[in-house]
């Protein structure tokens, strides 16, 4: 009784999973759309309304986006990354490029050079069990 029990939750289980995979990938963005999608969020994130600055913000996003399709590993990735912050400090202003780096609606950008650590807590021993 328990051997077929399992046999079924086993079964079931398998079923839900070739289920969930049946989706399949999800379709790839053009470097085109990625530089759009990007530039929209850099403009809107900074108030930016001058599309002569837009549009050197999209052939900027353009340019990095056709370099990432290139299948980079990981060392080129990251130096894909610094080399759109460093461009994106050239093209922005001081606060427009402190206001980008530190956007409250996504996790803060890290600054150049930096690793993300987690803040230490403490926790405080509680008398009342």
């Amino acid at each position: 009784m328990t051997k077929r029990f399992f046999t079924l939750l086993f079964g079931a289980f398998l079923a839900i999973t070739m289920i969930a995979q049946k989706e399949g990938p999800r379709p790839q963005r053009t470097p085109e759309e990625e530089a759009r999608k990007q530039t929209i969020r850099v403009a809107r994130e900074l108030g930016i309304k001058d599309s002569v600055r837009i549009d050197t913000i999209y052939r900027m996003h353009l340019k990095y986006a056709r370099w990432r399709q290139k299948g980079l590993t990981r060392a080129e990735n990251m130096q894909r990354m610094q080399a759109i912050h460093d461009e994106l400090e050239r093209l922005l202003t001081p606060e427009e490029f402190e206001q980008f780096m530190n956007h409250p609606s996504e996790t803060p950008r890290r600054p150049h050079g930096t690793q993300l650590i987690a803040p230490a807590t403490s926790v405080q021993p509680t008398d009342s069990l």
